[in-house]
């Protein structure tokens, strides 16, 4: 290393997770601003309501769809843009944080491109399994199925890395495992929905997509299907 050489303490940032960010925090900031008045005139202070109505994932909306055939372009949206728009700035900024968090691993180690539409098959396969096994007439907001989608990549990264070195596999579930078990707990203690069947259904989304996605994935899975 040359003496005047520096390296940042911190490794950058792939843009594509900056970007995501931005645009997570971005919508939820201009729903802050408009409720508080600063922008959009007294209007404003409904568009964050507006938003769900427009853009939440609706399992009934599913329901109608699938038994009357038409696939509305309006509504088939709804299995990605819900993940875009938040109940809260909290819980904009708690997925916020996991995008950077997950999102930097996942990205850095898939690619930008793997990353992204891991986030986004995600969403829309934990909205699917949601509106499949449970026909709840509340809507599912936020991007907690997509961030879960994350974690399913994170967990196949380990669940390979554990195995490459003859280690137990299943240590790589634990953090979905105490994840879904704090949701279960607080749910039976101070109640709630049943929205973590989405979550799930994401998780188990990104980490199927892994097999695919994940450098020579698609590879290894040809060979496999050439020896059977």
């Amino acid at each position: 290393m040359q003496p005047n050489e520096r390296h940042p303490a911190v490794n950058p940032l792939p843009p594509v997770v900056v970007a995501l960010f931005l645009v997570i925090m971005g919508i939820e900031i201009t729903f802050w601003l408009a409720s508080q008045g600063m922008i959009g005139g007294p209007s404003a202070v409904g568009w964050r309501l507006e938003a769900i109505q427009r853009y939440a994932f609706s399992a009934q909306i599913l329901g109608w769809m699938m038994e009357s055939g038409h696939w509305p372009m309006q509504h088939l949206l709804r299995f990605v843009s819900y993940a875009f728009v938040h109940v809260s700035f909290t819980q904009a900024l708690f997925v916020g944080v996991f995008v950077l968090a997950m999102g930097k691993m996942v990205a850095e180690i898939f690619g930008s491109l793997a990353m992204l539409l891991i986030y986004v098959a995600s969403a829309a396969g934990g909205a699917l399994i949601y509106g499949l096994i449970l026909p709840d007439p509340l809507p599912l907001i936020g991007g907690f199925p997509a961030v879960y989608g994350l974690i399913g990549a994170f967990t196949y990264i380990l669940w390979r890395r554990l195995g490459a070195v003859g280690a137990n596999q299943l240590r790589a579930f634990s953090l979905i495992a105490m994840l879904l078990g704090i949701q279960l707990l607080f749910g039976l203690i101070f109640g709630g929905n049943v929205d973590w069947i989405a979550d799930l259904g994401g998780f188990l989304t990104g980490f199927a997509l892994s097999f695919v996605v994940a450098p020579g994935g698609w590879g290894r899975i040809r060979n496999k299907i050439r020896h059977d």
